[in-house]
């Protein structure tokens, strides 16, 4: 008599001879693989079996065991996919090499502690049946996204599911239904569907292998074909985007505009530079850059003046924003200045006419994420904690009518926060960013590629300004314009153009995220339901331990 076969065993848990070390390797290994998509010289298609090997790796174990599978993928995705975060902290915000690599490890702490309980979850379901935990999977993988993004003080919402399969052209229109999660559900959803053939009773088998070659025929189908089909918007506008590429770990030391006297004499003839093109720039854009631009400084407060005026059309720029605060130090009442990292639009005849503060800073390189360890973050670096969060995602208007909003670096990964610009009335969104303390890493394109989703969501032309790259223009249906040369001192006048129009995201937020998140609820809730005992004509299952 024929044995069945080995994926047969699935139905209930994998074979008892299957060690724990086994499942740790795999859910290590899937967590190192995935990784990979987030790096432009590897294939993105890792992202759509590697859940697979990590539900592999812990069906049928322990619970505890099940835990641990989902911790080590998650640990290891993220030292692997953005190890980036120790050198930026030691770089950008003062702290030294140790204390960098010990927050990158609380990051993959808590990021390897939310895919662990999504492996605790779906262990739990396959107790009730192992169709139950594979539809319920990508619901609860989702919910690991959101906990993620919203998260209060540590979030960090780098690196979803969904990111490497919305490079695809034609994938990522799905965004403007459902935001970046409705794509990571789509992977996360095969994924599932993988290991639902290997779960499939022998008489099954084939009949499911067909279903989920049909479905694989129609993703490669859309992913190959479908780009065709997206359309290229036309610009009437253009700006003139500068990269003044300023090295990041330099002191401010002496007089800064003394010793960069020469420097600001370059960027003033980018700004000004005569373009063969036609139409003329119509708008200037200077991004966050590692210097001591502000206002209130005596030097580029008249510079920046004389900049707008000898343009004659509106100047985006990068500032730090000083603002008075009244504070009570020992209960006596006292004024100082505080800063805020800050974008400022000034007119053609040197008003500055709008002002945004960045809402949402960076942990430990701006701000201090718990005051309750004061003492050991400035015990590490006197720069954390500098900065005040803004309050209002301002919207602004041009002198033609048209309406604009600014956000600034980070905040281009948090995609619930970005659509409020354009719900507001935003028509065109402008991110500037100082991705140069990423350094070599992969990190500049990795920010890329997310801020491009942004524009898809919204349907809106976006302007990304770098200090040092990657500088471009995408437009809303996530078509990268242009890109100029990352590590150069340049300016370059990039297509841009107003959308007025709203998606069912940019109307609804993160509507399909939620409505994971309360699946998931109910799944956890089935969690707690004692599984059915099997019937008379079935001979008991033994548990299988790990």
């Amino acid at each position: 008599m024929a044995s069945p076969p080995w994926y047969s065993c699935l139905g209930s848990s994998l074979p008892p001879e299957f060690p724990a070390i086994a499942r740790l390797f795999l859910a290590a290994l899937s967590g190192a693989i995935l990784s990979l998509s987030f790096y432009a010289e590897h294939p993105s298609f890792y992202s759509w079996f590697c859940v697979a090997i990590l539900l592999f790796s812990f069906l049928g174990a322990r619970a505890r065991v099940a835990f641990f599978c989902g911790f080590l993928h998650g640990l290891i995705f993220v030292l692997t996919c953005v190890s980036w975060v120790a050198e930026v902290l030691s770089v950008h915000g003062g702290m030294s090499a140790a204390a960098g690599w010990a927050v990158l490890l609380l990051i993959a702490t808590v990021w390897g502690s939310s895919i662990g309980l999504f492996a605790w979850v779906v262990q739990r379901l396959s107790q009730q049946g192992i169709g139950l935990a594979l539809f319920g999977a990508p619901f609860l993988w989702i919910s690991t996204e959101v906990l993620r993004a919203y998260l209060p003080e540590i979030s960090f919402p780098w690196g979803l599911l969904g990111y490497p399969a919305a490079g695809n052209p034609a994938l990522v229109q799905l965004t403007t239904m459902t935001g970046i999660y409705g794509v990571s559900f789509l992977v996360a959803a095969f994924n599932s569907l993988l290991l639902w053939i290997l779960a499939s009773p022998s008489k099954k088998g084939p009949r499911r292998l067909a279903v989920v070659a049909s479905l694989f025929a129609l993703l490669l189908a859309v992913q190959t074909f479908g780009p065709r089909f997206v359309p290229t918007a036309e610009s009437s506008h253009v700006a003139r985007v500068v990269q003044p590429n300023f090295p990041e770990n330099e002191q401010y030391v002496g007089d800064w505009y003394a010793d960069h006297k020469a420097d600001m004499a370059e960027l003033e003839h980018l700004s000004l530079r005569r373009s063969p093109r036609v139409p003329q720039p119509d708008l200037l854009v200077w991004p966050e850059a590692p210097a001591p631009f502000s206002f209130q400084d005596p030097h580029f407060g008249p510079y920046i003046y004389r900049l707008a005026t000898e343009f004659q059309r509106p100047v985006v720029v990068g500032i730090i924003d000083w603002k008075p605060i009244l504070e009570s130090g020992k209960g006596i009442p006292r004024t100082g200045l505080v800063p805020y990292n800050s974008a400022a639009v000034l007119n053609s005849i040197g008003q500055r006419t709008f002002l945004y503060d960045k809402i949402h800073l960076v942990p430990f390189g701006e701000y201090e994420p718990f005051p309750l360890i004061h003492q050991v973050v400035t015990s590490v670096s006197e720069e954390v904690g500098g900065f005040r969060k803004g309050k209002e995602r301002n919207v602004g208007r041009l002198p033609n009518g048209n309406t604009f909003s600014i956000f600034i670096c980070y905040e281009a990964i948090y995609a619930g926060e970005i659509r409020q610009f354009a719900n507001n009335g935003a028509q065109l969104l402008i991110n500037i960013s100082n991705d140069g303390w990423f350094g070599k890493s992969e990190a500049a394109e990795q920010h890329l590629r997310m801020a491009r989703v942004r524009a898809v969501e919204n349907r809106r032309w976006l302007i990304r300004d770098t200090n040092s790259g990657i500088t471009a223009t995408i437009d809303p249906y996530g078509n990268v314009q242009r890109m100029m040369q990352r590590d150069t001192r340049d300016a370059a006048d990039l297509p841009y153009d107003f959308r007025t129009d709203k998606t069912i995201y940019t109307r609804f937020g993160d509507w399909f995220a939620w409505m994971c998140v309360g699946v998931s609820a109910i799944l956890v809730l089935l969690t707690f339901r004692k599984a059915k005992s099997p019937g008379p004509a079935q001979a008991p299952q033994t548990p299988h331990d790990s």
